[in-house]
């Protein structure tokens, strides 16, 4: 009778591999139904690409960065539209966990034997694999901001679009989970997160004063920074260069990206 009970415990799927599966079963799902809405592509990438033509065209002959003349407004505006793309991709994933609560898909994995962490991981891992798909797809516009791809510092570069791909989808995920309209989960978002982009350096420099206070506070700043970074490799100008290493920047998006799946997974409980 032991012996049954223990053959019988023996061939029931470990912890491990119940969370492992949820996780790889929502990331399959993301990518599946990306795959399928080709007007997210387009949505999440003509946006920032018509933004940054039309506002780089319109500034580069006024524009003049302190301490440097070589650097026009589109290739330093480059950067910054490049975590637009980010952003814009987070806001369209995320929203579908609003779609997908009410159709009682996402409660009927949290009531399954995989816990409210997989959920997060698995639904937010999924739409960072889409933000970076994208961006992938932005990045190769780089030669025509005047960067050469060959003197790119890719650790800083993948690592920062990457981290700031997964923390943006945590936030949305956390937001989303409580409002119960796509509309007003995507005022919330472009009203919350369009500020902090703006305030990061994306579109202007923000180096001193109230606003370089606050842009020290800002996630997003370090984002930009460290992509901006990547793009330059060894070749960053001084007056780019913020007075902060790679390892900083990175960092804080590290602890940024912790700091979202704590909230996501706090949020994660069952709503009707």
């Amino acid at each position: 009778m032991s012996g049954a009970a223990f053959e019988y415990g023996a061939g029931r799927p470990s912890v491990l591999a119940q969370e492992l599966a949820t996780i790889r079963v929502l990331v399959a799902r993301d990518l599946t139904r990306f795959l399928r809405e080709k007007s997210r592509v387009a949505g999440a990438l003509l946006q920032p690409l018509i933004f940054w033509l039309v506002i780089g065209a319109g500034l580069t002959p006024t524009f003049q960065l302190q301490g440097s003349s070589e650097v026009g407004y589109l290739e330093y505006f480059y950067p910054g539209v490049l975590v637009m793309v980010v952003l814009f991709t987070a806001i369209f994933s995320t929203m579908s966990v609003i779609e997908d609560r009410h159709s009682g898909f996402l409660q009927a994995v949290l009531v399954a034997p995989g816990s409210r962490v997989s959920l997060v991981l698995g639904k937010c891992l999924g739409s960072s694999a889409v933000a970076l798909a994208q961006a992938g797809l932005f990045l190769l516009l780089a030669p025509l901001a005047g960067f050469a791809v060959g003197q790119f510092s890719w650790v800083p570069l993948l690592f920062g679009i990457t981290l700031s791909c997964f923390s943006l989808c945590t936030l949305g995920f956390a937001v989303a989970w409580w409002l119960d309209s796509t509309t007003g989960y995507h005022v919330a978002m472009s009203v919350g997160l369009l500020p902090l982009w703006i305030l990061s350096g994306a579109m202007f420099p923000v180096r001193s004063g109230v606003m370089g206070v606050l842009a020290a506070f800002n996630p997003m700043s370090y984002a930009v920074t460290a992509v901006r970074r990547g793009l330059y490799g060894p070749k960053l100008p001084t007056a780019l260069a913020l007075g902060h290493g790679p390892l900083v920047e990175l960092g804080v998006l590290a602890l940024f990206s912790l700091g979202m799946v704590a909230l996501a997974v706090a949020v994660c409980r069952r709503r009707r």
